[in-house]
């Protein structure tokens, strides 16, 4: 892979080299949309176990595509990944996204190396759902490079980034980020920092109300699903979307959003006994469904 970063049209291609910090479900999901997209990718993780890890769930989604009727090779578009485990390897990236948990403590050091790693013309994103852009950016000696790109689960098959404006982000930025979502095949939706964006401050409120409709025994978990895909069109109902989520990250989401917006977002109580349990969702197996026979 080279170390240059595509200029020409005021630099709305995407980099020819792109790095995606965190190979989870989301940052795996991250780098094969940008592999896709002809880029060259740098994939990080915290060790070279779980990088190996991450670059199987990379090939696996990649594999998905092909059989899917993507006509370039797997083995072609695997050839451009790196999963490594020294960010010092970001160098010469022209766009960076941090995809790790969310958590505020770890973004900030995550989003710290990236700068020390990467060259002042590149652009850095944070995938997070919720934390405020203007709080991430003070761990950037530069902030005007920093901009959200807020990514859906499943990314290959979701169609929408949001893209999120802090206060300090070149206006620039902007129009480049939306052409780079086009690249990616997806479309952009622009946002001003605010606490938990649109997306998730609109989805969040519906996936709680609906858990407080389980608890206290309105209707199964099933059933409320089936009444937001087939009455409202929704593509996925709010509780089977949690289990994709991850209970956990839905719970410390609602907890930021009650912190920065008042008791509406109060987590129930069943959200909480779920979390303590270790019934997270699909990644442990349990949680609203049963996923005990799917791959995690």
């Amino acid at each position: 892979m080279t170390d240059t970063t595509a200029a020409d049209a005021g630099g709305l291609r995407l980099p020819v080299r792109c790095g995606v910090v965190g190979g989870g479900r989301m940052g795996a999901g991250i780098a094969h949309a940008l592999l896709l997209a002809g880029c060259g990718v740098i994939l990080v993780e915290r060790d070279e176990q779980a990088a190996a890890t991450a670059r199987d769930r990379v090939r696996h989604t990649v594999e998905g595509s092909v059989r899917r009727g993507h006509t370039e090779e797997a083995g072609k578009v695997m050839s451009r990944l790196r999963a490594v485990a020294d960010p010092r390897d970001l160098s010469g990236s022209g766009l960076v996204i941090e995809a790790v948990p969310e958590d505020l403590d770890l973004k900030l050091v995550t989003l710290r190396a990236i700068e020390d790693a990467t060259g002042p013309g590149a652009v850095i994103a944070s995938n997070t759902s919720s934390i405020s852009l203007d709080t991430l950016a003070q761990a950037l000696a530069r902030p005007e490079r920093l901009l959200g790109l807020h990514f859906f689960n499943p990314v290959p098959a979701s169609r929408l980034v949001e893209v999120v404006i802090a206060g300090a982000t070149d206006p620039g930025l902007r129009e480049r980020a939306v052409a780079w979502v086009e690249r990616l095949g997806k479309t952009a939706v622009v946002v001003k920092n605010a606490p938990g964006f649109a997306s998730s401050r609109l989805g969040v409120a519906l996936g709680l109300e609906a858990i407080r409709m389980v608890e206290s025994g309105v209707a199964s978990a099933a059933d409320i699903d089936a009444a937001m895909t087939l009455g409202y069109g929704h593509p996925t109902g709010p509780l089977r979307l949690t289990d994709l989520v991850g209970l956990d990250v839905r719970l410390g989401i609602a907890r930021y959003l009650e912190g920065e917006l008042g008791p509406r977002f109060a987590p129930p109580r069943l959200l909480v006994e779920l979390v303590e349990q270790g019934h997270l969702g699909r990644k442990t197996g349990r949680g609203f469904y049963d996923w005990s026979e799917e791959p995690a």
